[in-house]
């Protein structure tokens, strides 16, 4: 074990979901290649988990705001 790390991770190009247990305030970050793969993904943890969409992220920066998964 060493030090934890201080600088930000950087984000690849794609579609990320934030994926938390019911009533937790942190989760976990899901990167998907494509819209229709990140669907997909929304539907399988949206029955046991709180899903966040993130949106695409191009150069480790957001295209779109983050809003909560219906």
């Amino acid at each position: 074990m060493g030090r934890p790390a201080t600088k930000p991770t950087k984000l690849k190009d794609g579609y990320y979901l934030e994926i938390r247990n019911k009533g937790s305030k942190s989760g976990i970050k899901i990167m998907r290649e494509t819209e229709k793969a990140m669907n997909i993904a929304i539907k399988e943890y949206d029955k046991v988990k709180d899903v966040v969409i993130l949106g695409e992220f191009k150069n480790g920066k957001p295209v779109s705001k983050p809003k909560k998964a219906k």
